[in-house]
């Protein structure tokens, strides 16, 4: 693994700070059209809507996975790469503090998910969360720049079905494979996966 220098993960920093502010004008925009009740966001529970929960937690995170496929490869055509998508690639060995470094266009694309599916989908606001959860812990995961479990059978049947630290750092390394955020599918489908990939987590 490559050293990381402070100087990148100041930089890296300095963008997630200004992301994160970018992000909590994201949620006072959902809570108070929440509050306007403009959304489709909810808090009553049912015996009978528990299933619902499960099956709209699974659907944004796969509606989540599309959209940031297709952006993000188009993030790396060369006439968008330099004005969306340049600060997040500051660092050629991802760092945690690299999963939010954005810069504001890219910030700005990313939070309108979310901005638009609490009025699209209905969604209990526990759910809400729970994807913003896995979301910030799936991001801090990937940019580890390392792979933190040791190789086994469960560590490549993993890697081969959702994206994990090796599958990012690729990306970091190689910027024309690896556009998925939380499953291989769409790279896999539409020949965007390293060919050589699976060998790594042998």
């Amino acid at each position: 693994m490559q050293a990381v220098s402070w100087r990148s993960i100041r930089r890296d920093m300095e963008l997630s700070i200004l992301s994160s502010m970018f992000f909590a004008l994201c949620a006072t925009l959902i809570m108070s059209a929440y509050d306007s009740g403009l959304t489709l966001l909810h808090t009553t529970v049912h015996k009978h809507e528990l299933w619902y929960a499960g099956f709209s937690f699974v659907g944004v995170l796969l509606l989540q996975d599309l959209y940031f496929y297709w952006f993000h490869r188009a993030f790396h055509h060369p006439l968008l790469f330099k004005w969306l998508h340049w600060g997040h690639h500051q660092s050629g060995t991802p760092t945690p503090w690299t999963s939010f470094a954005f810069d504001l266009p890219e910030a700005i694309i990313q939070g309108g998910f979310f901005v638009g599916i609490v009025f699209l989908i209905p969604l209990h606001v526990v759910t809400l969360i729970a994807v913003l959860i896995t979301m910030t812990v799936w991001s801090v995961l990937t940019h580890l720049g390392f792979e933190p479990f040791p190789s086994s059978l469960l560590c490549r049947w993993f890697g081969r079905w959702f994206i994990g630290p090796t599958h990012h750092l690729i990306h970091h390394r190689k910027y024309k494979v690896h556009f998925g955020l939380y499953f291989t599918l769409w790279d896999r489908l539409l020949s965007t996966q390293d060919p050589y990939y699976e060998d790594e987590l042998l």
